[in-house]
């Protein structure tokens, strides 16, 4: 996966992205940062191609994703088997009559054997099996972010894209998740505001700064040791305590 010279703008005329290069090899595991608005879900967006560069160009598997090539219904299955996202909301991606058909949505080109075996494969792993005829509208906020992880892990992509993926998710929940992204090899891309989960969920730190720009590319340890750039960023801020003049940095995750 292979961006060059990115710009992506809003319906508006606002900019979304700027100047991205970007490379992904194969199995990278990918830890993308930024405050509110710096432009981490429209990447995702991008690298699923539901949106487009204005200007540059991305590739995939060699090809280059453009409007014309979307537009091809064969190539479309294709990458969207090879390639998923989930959103940050949940209720966006959700939209069968039931968890079972929710889950087997992405594997109809399957025998209905191996679609069934798989559904209830997935149910089982994401605790869902006693709620395979519950439409997902009556789910819970973390059922149906463990119902996404189901659809799209049961799909067998090559590349995984996950837009806040244990804002939603129990502990118990949420440990599998890291367990299976360590124990897969998988190119993972994932968006996240919980710092102290940096390490568990990528080797590569990115972070996108509040102009919509590629301010770091590294080790997770190295952008995380950095202070000055997580500051610089709004990744972390200063307190100053009232009385004893002290001043202590901190960063912006509650699980630091």
């Amino acid at each position: 996966m292979t961006l060059a010279d990115v710009h992506v703008a809003y319906p508006d005329g606002r900019e979304a992205l700027a100047d991205i290069n970007l490379q992904i090899r194969p199995s990278e595991r990918i830890v993308l940062l930024g405050t509110n608005g710096s432009g981490k879900s429209t990447l995702l967006k991008l690298l699923d191609a539901l949106v487009l560069p204005d200007r540059g160009e991305y590739h995939f598997a060699g090809e280059r994703v453009d409007a014309e090539r979307t537009r091809r219904a064969e190539w479309n299955r294709a990458f969207r088997r090879r390639v998923v996202l989930m959103f940050q909301q949940p209720e966006a991606m959700l939209f069968n009559a039931s968890v079972a058909e929710e889950i087997g949505y992405g594997l109809r080109h399957l025998p209905a054997d191996e679609q069934a075996a798989r559904v209830q494969s997935w149910a089982q792993r994401m605790r869902l099996e006693a709620r395979l005829e519950t439409p997902p509208s009556e789910l819970s906020g973390g059922e149906k972010q463990r119902l996404c992880l189901a659809c799209l892990l049961a799909v067998e992509p090559d590349v995984l894209l996950l837009d806040e993926p244990t804002a939603n998710l129990d502990p118990r929940t949420a440990g599998w998740l890291l367990d299976w992204l360590a124990d897969h090899d998988i190119t993972s891309v994932i968006a996240t505001h919980q710092l102290a989960l940096a390490h568990e969920l990528g080797s590569r730190l990115i972070i996108l700064s509040e102009d919509h720009r590629i301010v770091f590319d590294g080790a997770v340890e190295s952008g995380l040791a950095d202070v000055g750039l997580l500051l610089a960023h709004g990744l972390a801020h200063e307190h100053r305590h009232r009385h004893a003049g002290t001043l202590h940095r901190h960063p912006h995750s509650h699980d630091w």
